[in-house]
């Protein structure tokens, strides 16, 4: 008995064959293989997301600089409650809470 008539019909077709080895080809081997592409695709779904969060930051801060910028009350309270700053004749006096 011949060595090829032991092999399945299936697997003896060129076509086959060839498809297979290109799908294992692209899979593992190839420069731009689904492997890759996958990784890629997930740090692309995180880049966006972070985008989407910094985008949102720059928007609060941006509504938060509109209002300093526009309300001397707010913006000494900022400066006093941030910075510690303080008028002239005035102490500063800091309480800290340990843990």
């Amino acid at each position: 008995m011949n060595m090829w008539q032991k092999i399945p019909p299936v697997f003896r077709n060129k076509y086959i064959l060839f498809s297979a080895a290109f799908l294992v080809w692209l899979t593992f081997f190839d420069r731009n293989n689904f492997i890759s592409q996958v990784r890629l695709g997930r740090t692309l779904s995180e880049k966006r997301i972070q985008k989407e969060y910094y985008l949102n930051q720059i928007r609060n801060d941006s509504i938060s600089m509109h209002e300093l910028m526009s309300d001397t009350a707010l913006l000494e309270k900022f400066g006093r409650e941030k910075y510690m700053m303080k008028k002239d004749d005035e102490d500063l006096i800091l309480i800290v809470k340990e843990k």
